[in-house]
């Protein structure tokens, strides 16, 4: 069984990366592997909404979402690190997020996904809110914690003073190994979900 952690902070032993690192110290005790996969120095263009993805199953752009796109088809679970830029997630982030989600055409029914964000003070919640969405759209299970999944501070050193932060992220990647375990055990006995309908209101009602 297999996490994948996306760092979306381009500060590779940032304060995101700290809260990750936490979560895969946390999965490891739990028996689950982790990899770690620094997206937020990389260069991502945004989706252009040329579809074909459609046709390939692959983004038309050859970068790192291709890359991730194959190791997510294999993983059982995946936690999306972000600090909070203006309220919102990195740009680059969400860049990577729009085009793995868009371009891949396997299933992600029932892979765990939990969101993790970092910040100085505030407008945390919003970017949390933000990247579940991704989670809620692909009938993933969303994994919570003892509190919102953030952890504070301007530097790394500073999250290592936020206890609860910290604590919040062991009680996640718990929380995580225990779903993923269990779904493990009960996949037989998961039922087909309906894909007959696409309503795109072409008739303008």
């Amino acid at each position: 069984m297999k996490v994948l952690l996306i760092n979306g902070s381009p500060h590779v032993k940032g304060c995101t990366a700290r809260a990750l690192e936490e979560i895969a110290k946390t999965l490891k005790e739990e028996g689950i592997e982790t990899e770690t996969i620094q997206v937020g120095s990389k260069e991502v263009r945004g989706c252009i909404s040329c579809n074909s993805c459609s046709k390939t199953g692959r983004c038309v752009f050859d970068d790192i979402v291709n890359e991730v796109a194959e190791k997510f088809k294999d993983a059982e679970g995946i936690v999306f690190g972000s600090p909070t830029y203006y309220a919102s997630a990195n740009g680059t982030l969400r860049s990577f997020l729009d085009r793995l989600f868009y371009s891949t055409n396997f299933s992600k029914r029932m892979k765990v996904g939990a969101a993790v964000v970092s910040s100085r003070r505030a407008g945390s919640t919003t970017v949390f809110d933000e990247l579940n969405k991704y989670f809620s759209i692909s009938e993933m299970p969303i994994v919570s914690s003892t509190y919102w999944n953030e952890v504070h501070g301007f530097k790394a050193s500073d999250v290592e003073k936020d206890l609860e932060g910290l604590q919040t992220m062991r009680n996640l990647a718990r929380n995580m190994a225990f779903l993923i375990k269990a779904i493990d055990a009960s996949k037989d006995k998961l039922s087909e979900n309906e894909h007959k309908y696409f309503t795109s209101f072409p008739d303008g009602k």
